[in-house]
């Protein structure tokens, strides 16, 4: 079960990755739509970019991997409240949905009840 962790792990960042820095002008848009400010989406983004990193170190160095994919998870729930808020079509929740599942999942996996 710890490869298949680890492969969320890669997937949970490669996702973040793409959407806060090749999508970033969508980020923008979703975040003022929200009615958030800049310093809000720059923290978040930041957040968001750290716990990924932390989830693709964590493969060699597992420590962080469990607190990291909990906090990501709640970041994921925060998506998921802002989605639901501007009453977003259905599609627009899957992409933090499944995050938030992989997220938690790792997390599972990482505290050890998994084992």
């Amino acid at each position: 079960m710890l490869a298949t962790a680890h492969v969320a792990q890669v997937v949970i960042a490669l996702s973040i990755g793409c959407v806060w820095v090749l999508r970033f002008d969508r980020i923008v848009a979703e975040f003022r739509e929200y009615g958030f400010s800049e310093l809000f989406r720059s923290a978040i983004g930041a957040a968001k970019i750290a716990l990924a990193t932390l989830l693709v170190v964590g493969i060699w160095y597992p420590e962080p991997v469990a607190a990291a994919a909990l906090a990501m998870a709640v970041l994921m729930g925060g998506a998921q409240y802002a989605h639901a808020r501007v009453r977003h079509a259905w599609r627009a929740f899957v992409p933090s949905l499944l995050l938030l599942v992989l997220s938690l999942f790792v997390a599972y996996v990482h505290t050890g009840s998994a084992r």
